[in-house]
């Protein structure tokens, strides 16, 4: 693990020299905080996004208020083609979004079949467009059981076709690889990143469903760095309240297994394990 991160930190080391990043965001946790992180680092960033067709679409619109806040230039390409031929529960009405854990076998239905090299494909085209030298996403480690565009080796394939796609090379970064949610929050709140401008859930719904495999990782992310989740629930899953620490001793929702009803308990977010 000491060789990857080695490895990843000279690659960004090796970008500085030219100052354009072009960086996929999603409008949800991760690629939101690597926007923040890598404008911190003193690249100018320049944020891409795809509409393709996902039912969660309003992620979109996230992204846009997270690059309006921090005054960049907002890139969104139409890929609709890609749910057209890549059969997904986040794409196709006939296909249900499961609930359950993020490690379930059922959560594959929510994969996009090769997704993110497309996404890589015309970040890596704008990147030579601007005159960028890095592209860089958000994969971490809690991906990699489900998501097989998230992978080590599929990281190194696409390490090496974006070194041979233009006359210049261009790197590609991934410095989250070996992280989960939680290591990233934790990252992001460090770095001043405004979460309640981000969005996990699949369902595309005004308030997060908490049971879909999306929602249940980020809540263990925020259980896991003690801190209570910024964005709204819906009150089927989870009780906004309890979630707010305010004092709401009727509260009915001890639904979702990670949350449960702190404030009834009287448990401190600082304490959650």
């Amino acid at each position: 693990m000491v060789a990857v991160e080695e490895k990843f930190l000279k690659k960004i080391e090796e970008s500085k020299k030219v100052g354009k990043a072009v960086i996929l965001l999603s409008g949800g946790m991760d690629s939101t905080t690597l926007v923040y992180d890598v404008k911190k680092r003193g690249y100018g960033v320049y944020p891409i996004s795809f509409n393709y067709g996902q039912k969660h679409h309003r992620e979109l619109d996230k992204a846009g208020e997270t690059c309006k806040e921090l005054g960049l230039v907002h890139k969104i390409l139409d890929v609709g083609v890609l749910g057209e031929v890549a059969p997904s529960s986040l794409t196709r009405d006939d296909i249900e979004v499961p609930k359950g854990h993020y490690e379930e076998e059922s959560m594959k239905a929510t994969v996009v079949p090769n997704r993110n090299m497309v996404f890589l494909a015309l970040a890596a085209s704008y990147a030579i467009g601007i005159e960028a030298r890095s592209v860089w996403y958000g994969a971490h480690g809690g991906d990699h059981a489900i998501y097989p565009d998230c992978r080590s080796e599929f990281v190194k394939a696409m390490e090496a076709a974006m070194g041979l796609c233009d006359w210049t090379e261009i790197k590609l970064v991934v410095p989250y690889l070996n992280l989960d949610k939680g290591d990233i929050l934790r990252k992001g709140i460090g770095l001043g990143v405004d979460y309640s401008l981000t969005t996990t859930c699949y369902e595309g719904k005004e308030l997060a469903c908490g049971k879909c495999g999306a929602c249940q990782e980020r809540l263990e992310a925020f259980r896991k760095v003690g801190e209570l989740d910024v964005i709204e629930y819906n009150l089927d899953s989870i009780c906004n309240e309890c979630l707010k620490g305010n004092d709401y001793p009727d509260c009915p929702h001890p639904v979702v297994e990670q949350y449960e009803c702190i404030k009834q308990k009287g448990i401190s977010p600082q304490l959650w394990r």
